[in-house]
């Protein structure tokens, strides 16, 4: 067991054995695909196809629009069927390129390509990043390009690769790691050539042995790369609380992890990464987790981006004999969102869909008394916020206040104080509704 670990946090229950058992398969999808254009944080991509264009597999179909952008490029061959709004999984509309999926995945010239890593310049590694349409598989969706360029890059002195995986059910990145360790290891050297001083480390929940012991086996060849096993507690994943973790250097509020000397990248990102630059191979696909206790054959697959989540349900063998849906989450428990549909895209930043038999959030409510000061929610808040304080300048509308006093847009939505608290008050999506309220103010 490890005894490194971060401040506050929480250890719900993992519930990651139903998934990690099974094999990660290859699934190809039949129905119509889907690529919004919004998959990342910053402005939406451009079209560069048009209704009844054919397109290949790999092939671009829209292109950054600005600094902080992203390429996206078509998983599968077929023709485009319309340029529109289609739902997401938050429920609102993005609009995005639907192309009829000829099932053939046939792909463009030159993709799969292999290239020798040691033969590249940095600036083709970062051309192939963003010509590839990479962003933070982990939930952020910042694109890697931007990221991956900081004012001064020999200050850089780690580079994180997020192995912790800490939501429960979920369990792609943990396979991952044991089927794709080289390519991880190689993307971590990649990044070693664009910042020259810094070493590379892997933190992995200690909970995960196979992932670790496959990534030690790796990383033993290798020079300047170390695994570090981490006390498995939730938000472990978090950058704030992984940069603690690994270096003992605190994050100050409004701080970049660039300014403490840290680049942190998620392991599925890292992957991406490799397969971009020494393979040519961009962003079409990932590994993603259907699991939750109404799943008849929890698993982790290997998905084209832009594939249904209805399809993938039926995948893993749609919902247990006896047992009904009661919520549907893009993500895990702690963090995901409800779906209001399942006829929405994967998008690259989406690794899972959980699907649950209760509607917690619905029994909470019923149970929901007034906040009696106990003062739990502070002691797990990994970033040392005032939940308490927080929540009732909220409820008063006193945004300053809340942003100005308490630092609550630097909340991550990590849910620990509502998974704490124990008069069942929902402070994660109060505080995620006063987020969005004060970001719209500051928008108008």
């Amino acid at each position: 067991m490890s005894n490194k670990t971060f401040r506050g946090g929480v250890h719900p229950e993992g519930h990651k054995e139903i998934s990690k058992t099974q094999p990660v398969e290859v699934f190809l999808p039949k129905g119509d695909m889907v690529y919004p254009l919004n998959q990342h944080i910053g402005k939406p991509a451009k079209p560069v196809v048009k209704k009844g264009d054919k397109v290949l597999a790999g092939q671009l179909i829209a292109e950054a629009d600005g600094f902080v952008s992203a390429n996206i490029v078509s998983s599968c061959s077929g023709t485009v069927k319309a340029i529109e709004e289609r739902y997401v999984a938050s429920g609102a509309k993005a609009m995005s390129i639907v192309i009829d999926n000829d099932g053939e995945f046939t792909l463009a010239p030159g993709i799969g390509e292999e290239r020798d890593p040691e033969g590249l310049s940095n600036e083709e590694i970062l051309d192939a990043i963003q010509m590839a349409g990479i962003v933070g598989m982990g939930g952020a969706g910042f694109p890697a390009r931007v990221k991956l360029a900081p004012k001064d890059p020999d200050s850089i002195e780690y580079i994180i690769a997020n192995g912790s995986e800490c939501e429960p059910y979920i369990t792609c990145d943990d396979q991952l790691m044991q089927k794709e360790a080289h390519a991880i290891v190689g993307a971590i050297k990649l990044l070693m050539q664009l910042f020259p001083n810094a070493v590379g480390v892997v933190a992995i929940e200690d909970n995960k042995p196979d992932a670790i012991a496959t990534m030690q086996g790796v990383c033993n060849n290798e020079k300047g790369i170390s695994v570090l096993p981490v006390k498995a507690k939730y938000p472990e994943g978090g950058e704030r609380s992984l940069i603690g973790v690994v270096t003992g250097r605190q994050l100050r509020f409004g701080q970049l992890p660039a300014e403490l000397g840290c680049v942190v990248c998620n392991v599925s990102t890292l992957n991406a990464i490799y397969r971009a630059a020494c393979k040519n191979e961009p962003l079409m696909e990932r590994l993603f987790t259907v699991s939750g206790d109404a799943v008849a054959n929890p698993r982790t697959m290997s998905v084209k981006i832009g594939t249904s989540c209805a399809e993938l349900l039926e995948a893993a063998g749609g919902i247990k004999a006896g047992c009904e849906a009661a919520k549907v989450l893009s993500g895990g428990p702690m963090m995901g969102i409800a779906m209001p549909s399942l006829d929405v895209p994967v998008c690259k930043n989406n690794n899972a869909m959980t699907v649950m038999s209760k509607d917690e959030v619905e029994l909470a409510e019923k149970k929901m008394t007034a906040c009696i000061r106990c003062g739990r929610c502070g002691h797990v808040c990994p970033l040392g916020l005032v939940p308490q304080m927080m929540a009732e300048a909220a409820e008063r509308g006193d945004y300053e206040r809340y942003e100005k006093k308490l630092y609550g847009l630097d909340c991550i939505a990590c849910g620990t104080c509502t998974y704490i608290c124990p008069a069942k008050r929902p402070l994660m999506q109060l505080f995620k509704q006063t987020k969005a309220a004060i970001m719209a103010a500051k928008r108008r």
